[in-house]
């Protein structure tokens, strides 16, 4: 029986994680820094359970030790991505993580070859980041392999984890960023809008730094890439007037202040606000010949499709037998995945011709 690990199972999306793995007779060592709330966790849920921090290489290792395959959960991952992965590649251990961030794709992604060498599976972005977007920009090329640039939108509902908020403030310091030729291109915060037709209204959505501008193009091959963010005009206007604080928003004690802003808010959604909200995607794939396929897609909460999607694929990698590497979701267990979880549906627009 394969023994695998949820790291930070005692933040907010760990322990719906490490809910849901017993519900479905799974049995996680559970682990993280906190020893009094691991441990308080791991006795409600009857699971075994591990405590070490990961500035210290050698704890990591000794955390791991028996392990096959962790579920990193604790952010933020500009921070903790590198030290678990480290230690992962050195103990063989297949890692999984929810990360969104453009940066911890690129870093791991920059390990293939070892990873390969380790046969050690990595796999970040297990999660809402960027399971539904990624699989369906997979889909999108299936039907239009010849395209050239993507377009992607989403509209969440619920709110934000403490986690999820403290990383986008640590956002705000790097501005955003584009694929453009198949390069990572820089831009402005809130660089471009756009009028979005999602399934149940149109919206408009500004551009932001999603992890898809990394993987999308691992995954499609598509040059040029974009992501967009529902917002209100109101708040657009307001994220514009911020580049000229981003230098500002950067520093050392503007990140403490705006950190400590958000520990004093509730840890994330209550269940009744996830089982009440969903979210709304729309991608679009265009050809240099003018073609277009779109789609749009519905999902739960993206805490609820968090835990349903890292757990299949924690649950693919415990059952099949992966060659190492690095992988992105749609590459690791198909386009198809995102719509076999609980809750998720799509439709196909018409195409339309250039």
């Amino acid at each position: 029986m394969k023994s695998w690990m949820i790291y930070g199972a005692n933040g907010y999306t760990g322990k719906l994680t490490a809910a849901e793995a017993v519900r479905r007779g799974l049995k996680p060592v559970l682990a993280g820094r906190d020893e009094a709330a691991v441990k308080q966790l791991a006795d409600e849920l009857n699971l075994p359970w591990r405590v070490f921090r990961l500035d210290q290489p050698g704890d990591v290792e000794d955390g791991l030790a028996g392990m096959n395959l962790v579920l990193h959960c604790a952010g933020p991952f500009s921070a903790t991505s590198q030290p678990m992965l480290d230690a992962c590649l050195r103990m063989g251990v297949h890692y999984l993580d929810i990360t969104g961030e453009i940066g911890v794709f690129q870093a791991a992604w920059r390990r293939s070859d070892e990873a390969a060498r380790q046969d050690v599976v990595v796999c970040p972005g297990v999660g809402f980041d960027v399971v539904p977007t990624d699989c369906l920009a997979a889909m999108l090329i299936e039907k239009l392999p010849s395209a050239t640039s993507l377009a992607m939108a989403f509209e969440p509902g619920g709110g934000m984890s403490r986690g999820t908020a403290k990383t986008s403030v640590e956002g705000l310091g790097r501005g955003g960023c584009v694929r453009r030729g198949g390069e990572l291109t820089p831009v402005p915060l809130a660089w471009k809008t756009r009028k979005i037709p999602f399934r149940h209204a149109e919206r408009v959505a500004v551009t932001i730094p999603w992890g898809d501008v990394f993987t999308a193009w691992v995954s499609t091959g598509v040059p040029d890439v974009e992501v967009y963010l529902s917002m209100p005009p109101g708040t657009i206007r307001k994220l514009r007037r911020m580049r000229w604080l981003r230098p500002l928003l950067g520093t050392g004690p503007v990140q403490r202040f705006l950190k400590a802003r958000i520990d004093a808010r509730a840890p994330g959604p209550d269940r009744e606000r996830r089982s009440s909200t969903d979210t709304q995607l729309w991608a679009e794939v265009v050809s240099g010949d003018g073609r277009k396929v779109s789609a749009t897609m519905t999902t739960p909460n993206g805490y609820d499709l968090t835990v349903t999607a890292s757990l299949g694929i924690v649950e693919h990698l415990l059952e099949a037998d992966v060659e190492g590497g690095y992988y992105t979701p749609s590459l690791l267990v198909g386009a198809e995945f995102v719509t076999s979880l609980p809750g998720v549906s799509m439709q196909w627009n018409d195409s339309e011709p250039g």
